[in-house]
């Protein structure tokens, strides 16, 4: 396999998400500049994984057609634009299109994923997809950081910032990124952008269903901690946001390692459904456990199980509907697999917040630990069913 290629494709995800990182943390603050209520500021975090949720499967199908390697550029430069829009907000009108426009064209991941697919083969696929996700997790990492220091500049700063380092990345791909497909989709079919048959399709395939079905409540129930768990601690170990900040570090150093340097390992020892079965009951463990510690200790350890089961979780969940999608369809599954987590990236922070404020602090998590409970019932399911085949030849050489 060509080596240098892959390495462009986590670069690229890794800005993505550097990017991504860097607007987040003080996303509400811009808004709240702009006269922004709580509520108003829920929705403009919400309104970027709303639209990866519309058009992700959209542009996982255009790849198929006409390759990856125009969707990633189109993405990146898309990336640029709305960071570049987000630096120069006067207005909370001009944040929303920023954000609109980023989910929008936000299809680095699922492409990325698929481009991943396309050059390995089933052998080493994982332990690629895992590499992904330690660029995620870097990203994700340091981007808090560098955003917080920027924005002592002003709000903007950081967003310039953002859409530099997307152009960057956009020169760097457009020299150096190949298609990864040789024989591309010759379907006559029109791609439009909302497709509910290429949900049916991708369902009707054996095991993807389960699959997807376990991303999305797996997600639900992590992304829920972004509300719930900074509360928790706040109102527990009275913990602000520089504790909570390392404590995120934390969580994303475990992922880094497990993803970057274990998985390849644990996958040809156990493989990916084991590693998947036994992320989800991490996570379930550690979501269960944490309202009824209150000392630093048991916190840690049920932190680190947290970790190291989303570690397991997302790159064996990728590599399976990877496999299971078969060839061709790479782009169209791995897309709606995506529109799927990102609608439970909608939901999980929404939910997190309305169960505290109906139920208590510990609820998010309670309510976690059943939405994981359904996911390994789904992740179960799959355990006898067989991928339809290996690779094709194309892969196969290309990986020799």
């Amino acid at each position: 396999m060509k080596r240098s290629p892959i390495y462009v494709v986590l670069l690229t995800v890794f800005v993505d998400l550097l990017g991504f990182g860097i607007i987040i943390p003080l996303l509400p603050f811009y808004a709240e500049h702009y006269g922004a209520t709580p509520v108003v500021i829920g929705l403009l975090t919400a309104a970027y994984s709303f639209m990866q949720f519309l058009f992700v499967p959209f542009w996982g199908r255009l790849s198929d057609r006409i390759g990856r390697r125009p969707i990633i550029l189109m993405s990146v430069f898309g990336s640029f634009i709305s960071y570049l829009v987000f630096g120069f907000a006067g207005s909370l009108t001009v944040l929303f299109i920023s954000r609109l426009l980023a989910g929008f064209m936000g299809a680095n991941i699922s492409t990325a994923n698929a481009y991943i697919a396309d050059s390995t083969s089933f052998d080493e696929r994982a332990k690629y997809m895992g590499m992904i996700g330690a660029a995620f997790g870097v990203g994700f990492m340091l981007g808090p950081f560098t955003g917080g220091i920027m924005s002592k500049i002003s709000y903007g700063a950081p967003g310039f910032l953002a859409s530099g380092l997307s152009l960057i990345n956009f020169i760097l791909a457009y020299f150096r990124l190949p298609e990864s497909i040789n024989s591309k989709s010759e379907s006559s079919k029109r791609i439009s952008l909302f497709n509910i048959s290429a949900v049916k399709e991708a369902f009707k395939i054996p095991a993807i269903g389960s699959l997807v079905m376990v991303f999305f409540f797996y997600t639900i129930a992590f992304s829920t901690l972004y509300v719930a768990f900074p509360l928790f601690t706040g109102e527990v170990f009275k913990y602000g946001a520089e504790a909570n900040g390392y404590i995120f570090a934390y969580i994303g150093l475990i992922g880094i390692l497990v993803q970057g340097g274990a998985t390849g390992r644990l996958v040809k020892r156990y493989g990916e459904k084991a590693l998947l079965i036994t992320g989800v009951a991490l996570l379930f463990a550690g979501l269960t456990f944490v309202p009824l510690i209150h000392t630093l200790t048991p916190l840690l350890i049920l932190i680190t199980l947290l970790a190291i089961g989303s570690a397991l979780v997302t790159p064996s969940l990728n590599s399976l509907i990877s496999k299971y999608a078969g060839e061709g369809r790479h782009g169209s599954v791995l897309g709606v697999s995506s529109s799927f987590s990102s609608l439970a990236r909608v939901l999980g922070p929404f939910w997190g917040g309305f169960i505290i404020s109906a139920a208590g602090i510990t609820w998010p998590f309670y309510t976690g630990s059943l939405m994981l409970l359904a996911a390994i019932f789904f992740a179960l399911k799959i355990r006898k069913i067989s991928p339809p085949s290996t690779e094709t030849p194309e892969v196969k050489a290309t990986s020799e």
